[in-house]
């Protein structure tokens, strides 16, 4: 049984994560998008892992880091519901409030 599922935004930023590496290494490009499903199994698998960041959203999302990435997900939907997977460096309330949105 999968325990997470991918939003609707999420499979786009895989794809856009893969594109972003892939431009200079593909085998790393694999290798990245690999580690993140890792996370997907392991959130689907214990469900809460990672913290709210009330700083970022208001919305009852969790956070866990990967490398340099974020996973955020909704943990009250069985399956754990994958909402986005982006850079931690990027602005996250802006990103997160055209995502909630769409």
């Amino acid at each position: 049984m999968i325990g997470y599922v991918l939003g609707r935004g999420a499979a786009a930023d895989l794809d856009d994560i893969w594109e972003y590496i892939a431009a200079e290494n593909v085998d790393a490009a694999d290798q990245w998008i690999g580690r993140l499903f890792d996370s997907f199994e392991a959130i689907g698998r214990s469900p809460g892992m990672g913290h709210t960041r009330t700083d970022l959203t208001p919305h009852p999302l969790l956070f866990w880091p990967v490398g340099a990435y974020l996973v955020i997900y909704r943990d009250k939907r069985r399956p754990v519901e994958i909402v986005a997977v982006t850079q931690g460096s990027r602005d996250i309330p802006a990103f997160l409030d055209r995502r909630i949105a769409d």
